[in-house]
């Protein structure tokens, strides 16, 4: 047996060699240089020495591997920029080039070494980790549940770039091959066999021994491109078949990503050239783009935020160090509405015991019964089996009686949104619970102090906001109050992680962060639409810009009804100037006057037929006092209206201490309101162009459409000082 650091390798009587790869110190292989350098020397080894016939890689660990370390990938971009200031931009870039392509040459050279390598996979097998079973010449993986193959790099803003494009294109279809790799799903095990990308499905105490038994009987040592007489799936690119997938796919490509994206771009023009290129250049030119989308402000933005921001958000970067972890097994739940009832979903799911209670058991049945409908969508799909769901029920017990929440550790309080029904709620909770248990308040607007004046221990108080709906939407607020103690933190962000959810903390205000940036938005989309914007004209803006949906469809989503209460409670609790009153006035008219609740009543700003897709009221004209000529609107601007108005409020949470880590706002802004991706996030959007151009951008909006556009004194003294709010945010890390 041959020792590295990284893999173990052996060699058994029929001369098979067996290169376990289990990173010490880590739960999760990932690739780095040591890996790549001894990956190198298993690859020369096998190819050299007569008596190994052939090898197969597994993984010593629970899983394959998750790719690259993304971090490493960073650092590469730092030595670019200290290459290209000591020795020129030619000079960094050619050798930024060979180093982003170190991890494509290693593979083909695995390839086309001359002996058969053989890829045996059970768990999770991603990014890099995928490409390097691709360039193996046999693929088994495990029929575990847990098995899961696919290139999810487009999601962090990069593409696959060593040898992904290439070798997926020349496995499928070129329409499924772009799909796949645009999209980043990871794939099942035997969705991935049906579609060509691995080659047999077996046990995982089979996996080896089938993985070696194909090498024993004669597996070739060639990939079928290198063959002679190979035919692409979908043909060339220029024939008749291959014409009838370009424009459709360009077509896709523009509906999807409105050109944000220079990643999956990449990935197009990748797959396109390389298909007319033989491998060896094909790789070449995937190289190139590679290197380029490497160093894009979009791939650092999103790798920043949506890999190692994440990352550490989910780890407990804001938990409080020396609180113990806290043992949740019994979670009670008030009010079993769609949120009580989505949360109680969730927290059975992760296996702990839920007790639901209403007004009373039939109110709380009826909040169960969600759990049944999302368990047997899961059994229909697959995905769960019966006996799954018959479990997750059994966790969830139903009641009227607050008595029931006696040895609980954590209570979710998720009633209807009024101070006086939440205080009566909180004081029933408090008579019932042990001294120890914390009380969270699942509230999207009501400040947690105000609600915690009517518990007797405050400390113990805390808001735990949940987006809608509960079950998909992966964001959660933990709102601090006051005197919200470290215990009742702590215990927040345990449940949280629990539910496999990410958490961002913030302090105590009016609309916490997500819906303050939130409500700018839909509010600049209310502005536009009063001034006689078209109203396709302000949807299509908020798409092109990143935005998920438009300001008037999601409008229509949290309810146009909900929009004017909380709108009015604004102005009841914080006066008349807190409030836009011709936005009071449209949104009264659609709801008092024509009905117009939202997607909910299937009335709002559009109209939602029973079937067919939903389309814009036509009576919407009506509303509008005047109209704008569309061709004389500057696309533009419309778009850079909607990204500001809520990068502004953002800034403004941070200038009201609010928020305290940037990565929170960023990472929350993407995964609680879909924030545009490819900008890393609202203080992110700010960062990459700089302070002084966003203060610039604001002072024109200003000028034009009044003073909401004003930047904030923390935005005017970054702009000054050249900061960013990262830098300031490590500068007192530092300090």
């Amino acid at each position: 047996m041959t020792n590295f650091r990284n893999f173990r390798f052996e060699v058994d009587g029929d001369g098979i060699a067996l290169a376990t790869w289990d990173m010490p110190d880590r739960s999760m292989n990932v690739i780095t240089n040591e890996v790549m350098g001894e990956l190198s020397q298993i690859v020369e080894k096998v190819a050299e020495d007569a008596a190994i016939k052939g090898c197969v890689i597994t993984s010593g660990k629970e899983s394959f591997s998750g790719g690259a370390d993304l971090s490493m990938l960073q650092e590469s971009k730092s030595q670019f920029e200290r290459l290209a200031r000591e020795k020129g931009e030619e000079a960094a870039m050619a050798a930024f080039f060979e180093e982003s392509r170190r991890l494509s040459l290693l593979y083909r050279r695995l390839e086309t070494c001359g002996k058969p390598f053989v890829a045996a996979i059970h768990g999770v097998c991603l990014g890099g980790a995928f490409e390097l079973a691709l360039a193996c010449h046999h693929r088994v993986v495990s029929d575990a549940d847990a098995t899961r193959v696919g290139l999810p790099e487009i999601k962090v803003g990069l593409f696959p770039g060593a040898g992904g494009t290439q070798r997926v294109a020349r496995l499928m279809q070129t329409g499924d091959a772009l799909q796949m790799l645009l999209k980043g799903d990871q794939i099942r095990a035997l969705m991935a066999r049906n579609m060509g990308l691995v080659h047999a499905v077996v046990p995982r105490d089979e996996l080896v021994r089938t993985a070696k038994d194909w090498i024993r009987n004669g597996g070739s040592a060639e990939a079928p491109w290198d063959q002679k007489g190979f035919k692409l799936p979908s043909n060339k690119v220029y024939s008749p078949a291959g014409m009838q997938i370009w424009p459709a796919a360009n077509a896709i490509y523009r509906r999807e990503t409105q050109d944000n994206y220079p990643a999956a771009r990449a990935i197009l023009e990748s797959v396109y050239q390389g298909l007319q290129l033989p491998m060896d250049q094909a790789l070449k030119v995937e190289s190139r783009h590679f290197a380029r989308i490497l160093r894009s402000k979009e791939a650092a933005a999103m790798i920043r935020t949506l890999f190692l921001s994440m990352q550490e958000l989910n780890k407990g970067a804001r938990r409080p160090k020396d609180v113990a972890p806290s043992n949740l097994r019994k979670i009670g739940v008030v009010g079993a509405g769609f949120m009580g009832a989505g949360i109680a979903y969730v927290a059975a799911n992760a296996g702990m015991e839920v007790v639901l209670i209403d007004r009373d058991v039939e109110a709380a049945e009826k909040g169960k019964a969600h759990s049944h409908k999302l368990m047997t969508d899961q059994v229909m799909k697959g995905r769960a089996k019966t006996a799954d769901r018959d479990a997750l029920l059994a966790r969830i017990r139903t009641s009227a009686d607050y008595a029931d929440l006696k040895d609980c550790d954590l209570v979710v309080e998720a009633v209807f949104e009024d101070p006086k029904v939440k205080a009566d709620v909180i004081q029933k909770v408090e008579a019932a619970v042990r001294p120890d248990c914390i009380f969270a308040s699942n509230t999207s607007t009501l400040p947690i102090t105000g609600l915690a004046k009517s518990s007797k221990r405050p400390d113990a108080f805390i808001g735990i906001h949940f987006f809608s709906p509960v079950e998909k939407m992966m964001l959660v607020e933990v709102i601090l109050g006051k005197e919200t103690g470290d215990k009742a933190l702590a215990t927040a962000l345990d449940f949280v992680r629990a539910i496999k959810k990410t958490p961002i903390v913030v302090n105590d205000s009016r609309g916490f962060f997500a819906n303050r940036c939130v409500l700018g938005y839909i509010l600049e989309g209310h502005l536009m639409f009063l001034e006689g914007v078209p109203p396709a004209m302000i949807e299509n803006a908020g798409k092109q810009a990143g935005m998920p949906v438009g300001p008037l469809s999601l409008n229509d989503e949290v309810g146009v009804d909900l929009g004017l209460k909380i709108l009015r409670a604004t102005k009841e609790q914080l006066g008349e100037a807190a409030v836009v009153p011709a936005q009071e006035e449209l949104l009264a008219r659609l709801v008092e006057k024509e009905g117009r609740l939202g997607r909910k009543n299937r009335k709002g700003f559009y109209d939602y037929p029973e079937s067919g897709s939903k389309r814009l009221w036509p009576g919407l004209k009506e509303l509008q006092s005047r109209h704008l000529n569309a061709e004389t609107l500057d696309m533009q601007e419309l778009k850079r209206r909607l990204l500001v108005t809520q990068a502004l409020e953002a800034a403004r949470t941070v200038e009201e201490g609010v928020v305290t880590d940037p990565r929170e706002a960023d990472v929350g802004s993407i995964l609680g309101f879909g924030f545009a991706p490819y900008t890393g996030g609202v203080l992110s959007y700010i960062d990459f162009m700089g302070a002084k151009a966003f203060v610039e951008i604001c002072r024109d909006l200003q000028a034009r459409h009044g003073d909401r556009f004003a930047p904030p004194r923390i935005l005017l003294d970054m702009a000054a000082s050249g900061e960013t709010f990262y830098g300031r945010a490590g500068a007192k890390k530092a300090a």
